[in-house]
């Protein structure tokens, strides 16, 4: 392996500085959770412990010892959603494998899984944020039960992942490991559904022949096969060291998925408080982990929603992270992945051009990732460029390198997609927002023009429609925060924004909101804070007033004496009641900005540290 990378020792440390007290503070927590009595089943009550093996009659007698692991099954299942549809069979082969190994496992909790692309410009998207703190939650009513020694957790998509680590790092004294669900097989190309949106918004077709496009694209049980929030998890995940390697992207019901399925079983068990090597979550996720994640997401362009669900997580573990930390390795973590939306490839044709083996071996070639870091698999990180394979019905481990299959979708470090990852920091006095850079052509990637402001999705979608858009202009959608309505992705703008371009205006979007893991060709100044609900200055931008988006220099800022601007105040009471929102009210009053996640987690551990 060669030598890690200077900056990215620099940048390490500089988190791990600020992050000292936090840190030190989650790490007492972990090391009384382990020492507390109660954290063993074999010094609660008679009362306590016969509760919990009641509805267990195979295993009753192995639970009541309590001298045998027992593993926690926190699932994300249900039928409705793709991705999770694979999850329905995972418990019983996680009891089978367990009890093969003389161990025992059982279901603790089943935690909300909801889609972002069926609620996408629906009421429900505005819960979607908010849900990460409610899986966190409910992950940790579920490891309540303190009668576990390792935590196997089955979830996939957008805001599962990231809320079952959280929830997992209350209970950082346990050992934990991911099982993957894996994505469906190549429907439709992305690049042809998209055409299809826009051809709809152009109303050139009908609602039934969209309606045909969207359903051969998604068709089958996984995850959407674009390179989304979803599938970024799962390459997360695994650059975190937290599943097995190599087993982000294979099909549901493969055999290999079995195995590999199989194998996490046996490392929980393996590395559980009863082993003789037990691995706590809290310890392996530490700085190092977090460097690996982000560099992760930026050499493969992954989704602007971590710069969310990465701070939050890192929060969880004590941990500070910050925007600049993301662009500080930008600079010097290039993109060596092309897959939809910042290319023409799905997440298929990605892991049959070498995939997270290729990308392991590239990024630990060049000093890129810190193969110190510690992992539920393995050694370290070091271990993660082994490639599983089945030879003679087994599972057997390959330390061979794959090449590029096609270095349209895969190129190494010297020949990049692009010299930086894809993300910059945006700043003036508009305040602090993102752009996905990755997608977008270099002569899109600065606007100036007059903005045109609006209070939501609809009310841009009707613009279009009566042709007020048609010029180059700044789309302003403000009153899209986590305080304000739970920071809803605008996805569904992109089909509109794209045929603006694609006529030939300059078009870019400011929003104190999210765009989407799927954000493409629009440049998109997203996640700007202070939010207008805080005074932000989002909500003093007026029509017409000069805008200038710059994603190379990293500007964004207006022509408006701000200073001169009364804030506009919006009633915000279509966003407080009805569908679900009146019990997120809570949660929204109490988010944090975007920067340090958007969720309630750890916010009290944030603010104490700065």
């Amino acid at each position: 392996m060669a030598k890690l990378h200077d900056k990215i020792k620099i940048i390490t440390e500089k988190i791990q500085k600020r992050s000292s007290r936090s840190r030190s503070e989650y790490l007492s927590q972990v090391e009384k959770m382990r020492k507390d009595k109660d954290a063993d089943r074999g010094n609660i009550g008679c009362s306590n412990l016969a509760h919990a093996a009641a509805s267990t009659q195979l295993d009753k007698l192995k639970i009541l010892k309590g001298k045998i692991p027992n593993i926690a099954i926190i699932s994300s299942y249900n039928d409705m959603l793709s991705a999770h549809k694979p999850f329905e069979k995972f418990p019983s082969l996680i009891k089978e494998v367990a009890r093969s190994i003389g161990a025992t496992a059982q279901v603790s909790s089943c935690v909300p899984a909801m889609c972002d692309g069926i609620t996408q410009g629906r009421p429900g998207m505005e819960l979607s944020l908010m849900s990460r703190d409610v899986i966190a939650m409910a992950t940790s009513v579920g490891l309540s039960h303190n009668v576990y020694d390792g935590v196997i957790c089955l979830g996939v998509c957008d805001k599962i992942v990231p809320g079952l680590v959280i929830g997992s790092l209350s209970y950082g004294h346990l050992p934990m490991i991911f099982l993957p669900g894996g994505p469906m097989s190549s429907g439709i190309s992305n690049e042809a559904k998209s055409n299809s949106r826009k051809e709809f918004a152009k109303k050139n077709i009908s609602r039934d022949e969209l309606l045909e496009v969207e359903s051969r694209a998604y068709h089958g049980v996984g995850t959407c096969t674009f390179y989304g929030t979803a599938n970024s998890n799962q390459m997360l995940m695994e650059i975190m060291g937290l599943q097995i390697p190599n087993s982000s992207f294979v099909h549901p019901n493969s055999d290999l998925r079995t195995m590999l399925s199989k194998e996490a079983v046996k490392q929980i068990v393996a590395i559980s408080t009863k082993s003789s090597n037990p691995l706590p979550l809290g310890l392996v996720l530490d700085e190092r982990s977090f460097v690996n994640a982000m560099v992760g997401l930026l050499a493969t362009g992954g989704s602007t929603n971590h710069m969310l669900h990465l701070p939050a997580m890192a929060a969880a573990a004590g941990i500070i992270l910050k925007w600049e930390d993301f662009e500080e390795l930008s600079k010097i973590v290039p993109l060596i992945a092309r897959v939809y939306p910042n290319g023409y490839a799905d997440v298929n044709e990605f892991h049959n051009a070498g995939g997270m083996n290729f990308i392991f071996h590239e990024l630990f070639t060049n000093g890129l990732l810190d193969t110190s870091a510690k992992s539920s698999w393995g050694e370290n990180m070091a271990d993660f460029i082994y490639k599983p394979e089945i030879e003679n019905s087994k599972l057997i481990w390959k330390s061979q390198r794959s090449k590029s299959g096609d270095e349209s979708i895969l190129r190494p470090v010297e020949r990049p997609f692009m010299e930086t990852g894809g993300i910059k920091v945006l700043s003036g006095n508009l305040g602090k927002a993102v752009i996905k850079t990755s997608a977008i052509s270099a002569n899109n990637l600065k606007i100036t023009a007059k903005a045109k402001i609006f209070k939501s999705q609809e009310e841009v979608k009707k613009a279009f429609e009566a042709g007020e858009l048609d010029r180059d202009v700044v789309v302003v959608v403000k009153d899209q925060g986590p305080k304000a309505n739970g920071m809803p992705e605008l996805h569904s703008l992109t089909p509109i924004l794209t045929i603006l371009q694609e006529k030939g205006y300059k078009v870019a979007l400011v929003t104190d909101g999210r765009m989407s893991g799927a954000s493409g060709k629009i440049p998109a100044a997203i996640h700007l804070f202070p939010e207008a609900v805080e005074g932000g200055a989002i909500g003093k931008i007026r029509d017409g007033d000069i805008v200038e988006l710059d994603g190379k220099n990293g500007v964004l800022k207006t022509n408006s004496n701000l200073a001169q601007s009364t804030l506009e105040k919006d009633t915000l009471a279509s966003y407080e009641t009805g569908f679900g929102r009146d019990l997120f009210s809570v949660l929204r009053k109490n988010a944090a900005c975007a920067e340090k996640g958007g969720g309630i987690n750890s916010l009290e551990k944030l603010d104490r540290s700065e």
